[in-house]
C-alpha cells in the first residue's frame, strides 16, 4: 500500500512538472516573407558581406534564430504553389488549390486560420504587410473565399473576423464585387463595424491610448495597391518597420497577449521582374520589420515566439552566374527600382520622344552604374540600343510584363545587364518549388527544427501554444 501510494505521489508529480514544462507563448509573431526562397536569404547576406569587403556572409537578424531549417511549398493542386494556397497553408495547416483562400479546393469548407484559434483563447490579433490588405497571403489569416481575385469580398471578411488591428497599403476593389457590379462602399461597413480608419504613421500617431480596433493604411494621395519598393522609399514614406512597430503598440495595451502576422509581400514582386537589387532590399526591408519583432522578444524571452518563414520562392533566383567569383557588390549602383527606372524613361519620352542615345544611356548610367562603374558587354549594350531605336526612333514602344508590373523594356534590359555581371541569375518570372526557410526563436522554437512541410509550421505551432486542430 505504501509502495502503491509513492507510485502514485511520484506519477503525480511527473505529470506535473510535464505540464509546468510545456510552456505556452504570451507573444507571437509570425513574419512572412513572400517570394522569399534560402537564396533570397542568402542573396542578401552576400551582399552585405560584400559591403564590408568580406568573401562571405553578414547573417541578418533572423538568420541567427537558434533553430532553422527548410520547408516545401507545394499546394493540393500543383507542385509550385500560388500565394493564395501558399498562404492559407501557412494559415490554416492544410493544402488547397491554387487560387483558393482558407477554403477547401472546392471552395465549400471554411477552415479557421491560427489568428482565429489565437483570438479564441483570448489573444489580441494583428494581421499586416506591404501590400494591400486584401491580398492573398494575408487575406488567408482572416478570410475564406474560393477566389484570391474576391478582393471585396475578402474585404468584408474583416468583418466577421473582429480581429484587432490591420495595415497595409489599402483596399484593391473596395466599392467592387467579384461580379464587377457597384456595391455599398467597404470602409463605412468596416466603421460601421468599430474600426477607426487610419491613413499613414501622423494618423497613427495621433489615436488615443485604448482606442479598440483599428485599421492602418497607406497616406492618402497614395497608392493602395502597394507601398513603395523600400528601394524607392524617401523618408516620409510608410515602410513595414513602422507598420510592426504600430502593431506591437496597439495589440500590446492589456495584458491578454497577441498573435501578429507581418508580411513582406513586395519580395515577391521584386522577385516576379527579376529585379535582383529590389528583392535584396525588399529582404533587407524585411528584415528591420523582424528587428521590431526581435527587440520586443528580447523585453520578454520567457514570454515570446518568433518565426520566420515564406509562403514560396519567387524567380527561382541564383547566386553565382557562372563564375567563381560572385560580384554581387556591383548591384548597390542601382538606385532605384525597375518599375521607378521605367517612369523616369517614360517621364523622358513625354519629355522629348526623340530623345538622343547618349541622354537615355545617361540616365541608365546614373540609376544603375552600367558604363560608369560596371562594364556592358557588347551584346547586351546591342540589345538595349535596340530598344531604344525602337522606342525613341521608330516610337514603337515595348514592355517587360511581369505579374504586378509592365515595365519598359529599356528599363528591364539595363536591370538585367546589372543582374549579370552582379552574379545574380533568374530561372523565370514565377514562382518556383524551391525549398521555403524556416527560423523560429523563443517559447517552444525547438519544435522547429527539422525538414517541414509548410502545413507541419501553424499546426507545430498550434501544439506550442495549445490550440486544437
Amino acid at each position: 500500500m505504501i509502495k502503491r501510494s509513492i507510485s502514485f505521489f511520484f506519477a503525480f508529480v511527473l505529470c506535473v512538472g510535464l505540464s509546468f514544462g510545456q510552456k505556452q507563448p504570451k507573444y507571437i509573431f509570425y513574419l512572412i516573407g513572400d517570394g522569399m526562397g534560402l537564396n533570397q536569404v542568402q542573396a542578401a547576406e552576400v551582399f552585405l558581406a560584400s559591403q564590408q569587403n568580406k568573401n562571405s556572409t553578414v547573417p541578418m537578424v533572423f538568420s541567427t534564430f537558434p533553430y532553422a531549417t527548410h520547408a516545401t511549398s507545394h499546394s493540393l493542386s500543383h507542385g509550385v504553389t500560388d500565394s493564395g494556397a501558399g498562404g492559407t497553408a501557412l494559415a490554416v495547416g492544410y493544402k488547397t488549390k491554387n487560387g483558393v483562400i482558407g477554403m477547401d479546393s472546392a471552395g465549400v469548407k471554411a477552415y479557421e486560420s491560427i489568428a482565429y484559434k489565437a483570438k479564441k483563447k483570448g489573444m489580441k490579433v494583428g494581421i499586416t504587410t506591404s501590400v494591400s490588405i486584401d491580398h492573398a497571403t494575408p487575406a488567408s489569416f482572416f478570410a475564406n473565399q474560393k477566389d484570391r481575385d474576391m478582393y471585396y469580398e475578402i474585404g468584408q471578411d474583416i468583418i466577421k473576423s473582429n480581429f484587432d488591428f490591420f495595415a497595409g497599403a489599402g483596399f484593391l476593389k473596395p466599392e467592387t464585387n467579384a461580379k464587377g457590379e457597384k456595391v455599398a462602399p467597404l470602409i463605412p461597413q468596416l466603421e460601421k463595424a468599430g474600426y477607426t480608419m487610419l491613413y499613414g504613421m501622423n494618423d497613427f500617431n495621433k489615436v488615443k491610448s485604448g482606442k479598440n480596433k483599428l485599421i492602418l493604411m497607406n497616406n492618402q494621395g497614395t497608392s493602395p495597391v502597394s507601398l513603395k519598393f523600400a528601394i524607392d522609399q524617401e523618408a516620409n514614406d510608410m515602410n513595414l518597420a513602422n507598420i510592426t512597430e504600430a502593431a506591437i503598440k496597439t495589440l500590446s495595451q492589456g495584458n491578454q497577449g497577441f498573435f501578429l502576422m507581418v508580411e513582406g509581400g513586395k519580395i515577391d514582386w521584386a522577385c516576379h521582374a527579376n529585379d535582383g537589387a529590389a528583392a535584396i532590399q525588399e529582404v533587407l526591408d524585411f528584415n528591420k520589420a523582424v528587428q521590431k519583432a526581435y527587440d520586443f522578444y528580447q523585453k520578454h524571452p520567457e514570454e515570446t515566439l518568433i518565426i520566420v518563414t515564406a509562403d514560396h520562392e519567387t524567380g527561382g533566383m541564383g547566386v553565382g552566374n557562372g563564375g567563381s567569383t560572385l560580384r554581387i557588390n556591383n548591384i548597390k549602383n542601382q538606385k532605384i527600382s525597375q518599375e521607378a527606372l521605367s517612369t523616369k524613361i517614360n517621364e523622358l519620352r513625354e519629355k522629348n520622344n526623340s530623345a538622343s542615345w547618349e541622354q537615355v544611356k545617361a540616365l541608365l548610367s546614373d540609376q544603375t552604374g552600367l558604363w560608369n562603374n560596371v562594364k556592358v558587354s557588347e551584346k547586351e549594350e546591342k540589345e538595349i540600343f535596340a530598344a531604344y531605336e525602337k522606342s525613341f526612333v521608330n516610337h514603337q514602344n515595348e514592355t517587360a510584363k511581369s505579374l504586378y508590373a509592365n515595365n519598359d523594356k529599356i528599363a528591364s534590359l539595363a536591370i538585367n545587364a546589372l543582374n549579370k555581371v552582379s552574379s545574380i541569375s533568374w530561372a523565370s518570372g514565377s514562382h518556383s518549388a524551391a525549398y521555403i526557410p524556416v527560423y523560429a526563436i523563443g517559447v517552444g522554437a525547438e519544435n522547429f527544427s527539422h525538414k517541414m512541410d509548410n502545413v507541419d509550421i501553424p499546426r507545430t505551432l498550434g501544439k506550442v501554444a495549445g490550440w486544437e486542430f
